[in-house]
């Protein structure tokens, strides 16, 4: 129901749900916060108006029920923090799926744009070197290793099978930026000179829109052209299979 209220997008992922319920928690916590410190002020007013109190006291608070009240807030958020986002976070970053079950691909973000690469039909990506970087070449890759030949690179257009766990590696060419997919519940930051692994499972075929959740330059806006598209297996191997070779010339496409 919390879901419907806040107007959340449909979950595509697997554990898509354990980030909507910690969310929805702490929107009850947040919600509660607001009724009861609204509730309090308004006694506040009350209780303290001029006509009853024409002298201020300076005594102050003799009582410890705000202390109790501080303690209890403080106890829902580390249940919260313990109890639901730590968990969820330790799953995501230990809990990767195996490489050999999974779709692997590299994003490398740039102002503005997203850089998938795929290993291509073979699954071994070519080695790569900085030594290898030329305006035809940006990524690097050794022309001369049998993996790089179909090596696979798309610009702003990620394709993925429905219902097999993805491995994303994240980083970037320029300035920090962040991948960022709704639907699946997928939010990573892209960082230069770093690759950052992280992981979902699609459940449901779709085109998804990629946003880039750092701003990262007067063409910030341009980053909303990146899709996912989750697609059949059958359909993902047929796009696999005509974009094999696309990283080995030109870069991407």
């Amino acid at each position: 129901m919390m879901e419907k209220l806040l107007n959340l997008p449909p979950v595509m992922s697997v554990h898509g749900r354990d980030v909507d319920t910690l969310m929805s928690y702490v929107h009850w916590l947040m919600l509660a916060l607001f009724v009861g410190w609204l509730a309090y002020f308004i006694y506040v007013l009350w209780r303290f108006r001029a006509s009853r109190n024409p002298r201020a006291d300076h005594i102050g608070v003799t009582g410890h029920a705000s202390t109790w009240l501080e303690v209890a807030v403080a106890g829902v958020e580390g249940v919260l923090l313990i109890g639901f986002a730590v968990p969820l976070w330790g799953k995501m970053v230990t809990g990767f799926p195996s490489v050999e079950q999974s779709t692997v691909v590299r994003c490398v973000a740039e102002q503005f744009g997203w850089n998938f690469i795929y290993a291509g039909p073979d699954g071994k990506f070519g080695r790569q070197d900085f030594t290898f970087v030329t305006a035809e070449n940006p990524f690097g890759f050794d022309p001369s290793d049998p993996a790089t030949q179909d090596n696979v690179a798309v610009l702003n257009e990620m394709y993925a099978p429905v219902d097999k766990p993805v491995i994303l590696h994240v980083s970037s060419k320029d300035v920090i930026h962040s991948f960022k997919v709704v639907p699946l519940r997928v939010c990573q930051d892209c960082i230069p000179g770093l690759s950052i692994p992280t992981h979902f499972t699609p459940t449901a075929q779709g085109r998804y829109q990629v946003i880039c959740a750092q701003l990262c330059g007067n063409g910030h806006a341009a980053m909303a052209s990146g899709r996912v598209n989750i697609v059949t297996q059958e359909a993902f191997d047929e796009w696999i299979k005509s974009k094999a070779g696309s990283a080995s010339a030109a870069g991407f496409e």
